[in-house]
């Protein structure tokens, strides 16, 4: 009898598959299983390996003798480590945008599924997963935080427990853009731009106070959120800051 709901869980699934079968989130191509890509789609991507910066995880082109960035050498980063699946480039941010302004919430448990392969060590450190807060406006506009549908997503896969409203955004989220959108802010505009922009909840406190927490986004650009996410938190009495995205902006 144990093993009823068990086998029905199956026969529904199937059913599902045939009536629905499971579309590739790149191009919507009929694949074998849910939450993967096509081939084509999947060799588009540009995957980070293990030769990064150790702090920010900012990817080598070579294996380096010296494990930080000329970045994080000269001012370490608030938190202990970030980490990215791919590259954010044309191929990866197709699938990003679509997750976030076009309602396509099924990547979620797809890109959960990367980063588990890009970064198992910081999963098995953390306590908690938090992931970044929009602002009321753009939560209205948007109807979800893909931050928190990637932070649910880990959650269910790994099992660490997730504070999905420990954290609030204060000010609105800053422009990446200045001079009517002709030129990009640099890193030391978007950080101050972004400085003060979130406060942790008085009644997280208690959850957050010496825990190891992952913070988790959609994209790392300049680094801007991560060190404002990271201050924050360690005012609210977090141990130790990790960051976790799907992807990651490379300057060349």
């Amino acid at each position: 009898m144990s093993r009823t709901p068990s086998a029905a869980k199956t026969f529904l699934a199937k059913a599902r598959d045939v009536i629905l079968p499971p579309q590739c989130p790149g191009c919507r191509d009929i694949v074998e299983a849910p939450d993967t890509l096509c081939g084509p789609c999947w060799s588009r991507l540009r995957l980070i390996g293990p030769a990064v910066c150790d702090a920010c995880g900012l990817p080598f082109s070579y294996e380096q003798d010296v494990p930080l960035c000329a970045s994080c050498a000269g001012r370490m980063p608030p938190f202990q480590r970030a980490r990215s699946a791919v590259v954010y480039d044309d191929a990866s941010r197709d699938l990003v945008l679509a997750f976030k302004h076009a309602d396509r919430t099924e990547a979620a448990m797809l890109f959960a599924h990367w980063m588990i392969t890009a970064a198992p060590q910081l999963l098995a450190d953390a306590d908690l997963i938090v992931p970044v807060p929009l602002d009321r406006r753009r939560l209205f506009d948007r109807r979800y935080n893909q931050a928190a549908l990637l932070a649910q997503g880990l959650a269910r896969l790994t099992g660490i427990a997730c504070l999905l409203d420990g954290v609030k955004r204060i000010k609105p989220s800053p422009p990446l853009w200045k001079n009517n959108g002709s030129k990009r802010m640099s890193r030391t505009e978007r950080r101050r731009n972004v400085a003060g922009a979130f406060r942790v909840c008085e009644t997280a406190k208690p959850d957050l106070r010496g825990k190891r927490v992952l913070v988790v986004d959609d994209v790392y650009t300049t680094g801007a959120t991560a060190w404002a996410m990271a201050r924050c938190l360690k005012r609210g009495g977090v141990q130790a800051v990790d960051v976790l995205t799907v992807a990651r902006v490379v300057h060349n």
